[in-house]
């Protein structure tokens, strides 16, 4: 009978600064040479074994289970939170520097402003607006936050103003809401809208015109299909 010799498995614990397993020699009839094999896969599963033969476990997990990999990374960099990273959004755009606000937005962040009929979606198209929207004023026009949300990690309330050299601008108050996911280990804007302070305030002629809509929708349904 042939005699082999393979490795003992030896099995480090995670708080323990050991990146793979360590082998050492036995030696085994060769008749018996499949029991590592099936030890190891039910001790330690096949990540144990794969780290065995010269791979490390993270590697192997990066490898089997990519989402899970990603996950462990982001627990292991500390996120800022959602209302910090919209701070950052209304300081950079208050800085006129766009950079600075390019990692912030999703590359497929939908922007809704309501004073625009259609929203502008993708980073790019976001920050085009922005583009515009700084060319068109003067630096001494910022926002001013009032009120925001802290509690929620993925969704924020905005109450601002905008200030000219320090005072209150004119028809210039709004409310944003934004929503955030965690990409590629940050906090990133996935959804914006804005809802501007009208210049032309209509007062209890707004209540009018919705009561005639509703009047014309109620008498007349088919209406109802041209929202």
């Amino acid at each position: 009978m042939m005699i082999r010799s393979i490795p003992t498995v030896h099995f480090y614990p995670s708080h323990l600064e050991t990146d793979h397993l360590q082998t050492s020699a036995i030696t085994t009839p060769s008749t018996n040479h499949n029991f590592l094999r099936d030890a190891t896969s039910r001790d330690y599963g096949s990540a144990a074994f794969s780290a065995a033969r010269g791979g490390s476990i993270r590697s192997v997990l990066r490898r089997s289970n990519p989402a899970a990999a990603e996950a462990a990374s982001a627990t292991a960099v500390e996120l800022d939170s959602a209302a910090t990273t919209v701070r950052k959004f209304y300081d950079g755009i208050n800085r006129r520097d766009l950079a600075s606000v390019e990692d912030l937005i999703a590359l497929n962040c939908v922007y809704e402003d309501l004073i625009f009929s259609q929203p502008f979606t993708g980073r790019k198209a976001i920050l085009d607006f922005f583009k515009q929207f700084i060319d068109s004023i003067s630096a001494d026009l910022q926002f001013a936050i009032d009120d925001i949300s802290e509690e929620d990690t993925s969704a924020v309330g905005v109450s601002w103003h905008l200030e000219w050299k320090g005072k209150p601008f004119p028809f210039s108050r709004g409310c944003s809401f934004y929503r955030l996911d965690v990409i590629n280990c940050q906090r990133q804007i996935v959804f914006g809208r804005d809802a501007v302070e009208p210049a032309i305030k209509p007062g209890e002629t707004a209540l009018v015109a919705i009561r005639g809509v509703t009047w014309l929708l109620q008498n007349f349904p088919f209406l109802g299909d041209r929202l």
